[in-house]
């Protein structure tokens, strides 16, 4: 077994972040995954651009931190939880006070690149169950609220794992296959009720999330096409920057879709 890192990455791209004032004014966006990361930027951007944003992580410490980053008081409502519990789940709902006009569910966590001959039942059901079981029972929880408004934008992070096999292991690969199945269901099940649904599929990007391989096998196979591929990664604003596209109505027009965010990844 061997716990090394993927691969040594690039710098980061660097971008300077332009925000549209008002472009969420007066809605309620529920971002999960909000204490770091995607969901952080995502948050973020959506409380500079007029919206009140109601945060969910699982670390009540970062949740803090990012409140203290709000760019108006009460901007920012925080629910620290776990997506895969469902009184969590009732409470994220409960906090956005009977509105939400828009979801991003990007809480999610990564494997150890094993293969399915050496994947342990504990990371194929822990990654299953926030990546998969987690995102659609918060669905579930607000789809009710837009089906009776109306209207509603829901946006989940897929991956580059989402269109290959050679980006992580069985578990995560198959998890974020799963979201993009997801996405596409509920986009024909609810677009006619006036609420779209896409994805978003990260490349390498900065986050918190660490991968290590827990497999010489894995690392033997994959590492020659990580070597090749990855690319230069992404800031988490760039990728929040598209969760935020998606989650506005600057994508009107847009409807179970995975919009790659990868710096060309997809394309190879």
């Amino acid at each position: 077994m061997s716990d090394q890192s993927p691969m040594p990455m690039p710098e980061p791209q660097t971008w300077d972040e332009r925000v549209f004032p008002g472009r969420f004014a007066g809605e309620t966006v529920i971002v999960t995954g909000a204490g770091s990361g995607i969901g952080r930027a995502a948050a973020l951007r959506v409380a500079a651009e007029g919206g009140r944003v109601v945060a969910a992580d699982v670390s009540a410490e970062r949740l803090e931190q990012l409140a203290a980053e709000a760019p108006e008081a009460g901007s920012i409502t925080t629910v620290a939880g776990d997506i895969s519990s469902l009184d969590d789940c009732a409470a994220i709902v409960a906090a956005a006070d009977g509105r939400i006009d828009a979801l991003a569910n990007v809480a999610g966590i990564m494997d150890d690149f094993t293969p399915a001959h050496e994947v342990s039942d504990e990371v194929w059901e822990r990654v299953l169950r926030v990546n998969v079981t987690g995102m659609m029972q918060l669905t579930r929880a607000v789809l009710p609220l837009m089906l009776d408004a109306g209207a509603g934008r829901i946006v989940n992070v897929a991956s580059e794992a989402s269109f290959r096999g050679s980006a992580a292991g069985v578990a995560y690969t198959t998890s974020k296959h799963a979201v993009v199945g997801f996405t596409r269901s509920c986009a024909i099940m609810y677009g006619p009720d006036g609420i779209r649904t896409n994805a978003v599929a990260p490349g390498a990007t900065i986050t918190n999330i660490e991968a290590h391989f827990g497999s010489e096998h894995a690392m033997q196979r994959l590492g020659p096409y990580m070597a090749v591929n990855i690319g230069r990664p992404a800031q988490a604003t760039q990728v929040g920057a598209t969760v935020a596209f998606l989650l506005s109505d600057d994508s009107t027009n847009v409807n179970g879709v995975t919009l790659a965010s990868d710096n060309g990844w997809v394309a190879v």
